[in-house]
């Protein structure tokens, strides 16, 4: 039977575990046409999430439209832009009113358009002449999805990408298009959350305060449990209590880490699951990463590969500046603890979350972590 433990992109409701929060609130937000900031680690579920959400408004709001991009990979202005209509053009089929609208649209534009030699998904390449023609074209396309008189949702991932676009005014370009649409609803996506913060809570920036905040945390332990139990069951295996506490402890309920430890377990083919059953999936997973963890050992400095191994060691660390922590695993002085850090917390390594109590930081990678706690 088809492994149940989706690793890739969401599947399915029914392989789809809890958020029923934050889905019931999303849900609400796009009925009422409110933009939303949804942020969250990186691999936490923000896309599934989203892909969920999009998929109950087809059932329950069949007359919203839904359009998803993700721009990490973006460099400029440009590349949004091809985005975006790529993005618009796979939501609405050729053959659907809206899909022929669409496509007389972006044919104005006079672009080189082929088709994805595996995927069948239309590719784009406009040319321009100046900036000018890049502002005009984007607030077109914002401006004919508008138009069509129908409610449409477009979820944005890893917005605050824009930030590193040499266009210094995309901020201001796309709050300026955007706050007058009245059919687009927008969710902003993101995993680095003191630019989002930045970007929408700070008061001297264009998107301020014109979204609401939504923040992914770790799925309740009593759900995942229930969640595991039963996709295991459903395919006629079962798993022991000692394992399942083993797998939410090990991976630290983070998503995608206890996804794929139990896609790799199921993919064992133990129909009984037991604790060392899950113990080998777990050394599976290490060894399999270990080339990439090497690369990481290449890209670092020995100060900033230490540090990384003294975070995995601690689990996590309230203090990085803490005397007891610097000299315990001889990190230096406060200032060069706190630099280390920032540059790995650049580098997507190291995570820091900041509540009311102050900021603590992990390894992002809850793998090479767990790899790096035995070094």
């Amino acid at each position: 039977m088809e492994n149940p433990f989706t690793i890739k992109s969401y599947e399915s409701k029914q392989q789809f575990c809890d958020r029923e929060e934050e889905l019931d609130l999303m849900l609400r937000n796009c009925l009422n046409k409110t933009d939303m900031t949804l942020i969250s680690q990186r691999r936490m579920g923000k896309t599934g999430l989203i892909l969920r959400l999009f998929d109950e408004l087809k059932d329950t709001a069949p007359d919203i439209h839904t359009i998803y991009l993700d721009i990490f990979a973006s460099r400029n202005i440009d590349d949004f832009i091809k985005l975006m209509a790529e993005a618009a053009m796979k939501s609405f089929q050729p053959k659907t009113s809206m899909g022929e609208k669409l496509l007389t649209f972006i044919k104005s534009l006079r672009p080189q358009l082929s088709f994805d030699v595996i995927t069948g998904e239309p590719q784009l390449q406009i040319v321009y002449q100046t900036a000018h023609e890049k502002e005009y074209t984007l607030r077109g396309l914002f401006d004919f999805l508008d138009s069509q008189g129908e409610q449409i949702v477009i979820a944005i991932d890893e917005f605050q990408q824009i930030r590193d676009y040499p266009e210094q005014n995309m901020e201001a370009l796309l709050r300026t298009y955007i706050q007058q649409m009245h059919n687009l609803t927008f969710i902003f996506c993101g995993s680095k959350k003191h630019l989002m913060a930045d970007i929408f809570a700070n008061e001297k920036k264009p998107f301020y305060s014109s979204t609401v905040f939504i923040s992914l945390d770790k799925i309740p332990e009593t759900s995942y449990s229930a969640f595991i139990v039963r996709l295991f069951n459903e395919r006629q295996r079962s798993i022991s209590d000692e394992a399942l506490r083993f797998i939410l402890d090990w991976t630290l309920r983070h998503t995608y880490y206890t996804q794929q430890l139990c896609h790799t377990i199921y993919a064992n083919g133990s129909t009984d699951i037991t604790l060392d059953d899950v113990k080998i999936a777990c050394n599976q997973l290490m060894k399999q990463g270990e080339a990439v963890y090497l690369q990481y050992r290449q890209m670092l400095t020995d100060k900033q590969w230490n540090f990384l191994i003294a975070v995995a060691k601690e689990g996590n660390v309230r203090q990085i500046t803490a005397s007891a922590f610097l000299k315990k695993h001889k990190i230096g002085t406060p200032s060069v603890s706190r630099r280390i850090a920032d540059a790995l917390c650049d580098k997507g390594l190291l995570n820091d979350e900041t509540d009311m109590n102050g900021t603590t930081y992990s390894v992002s990678d809850v793998f090479l972590s767990r790899w790096m706690e035995r070094l």
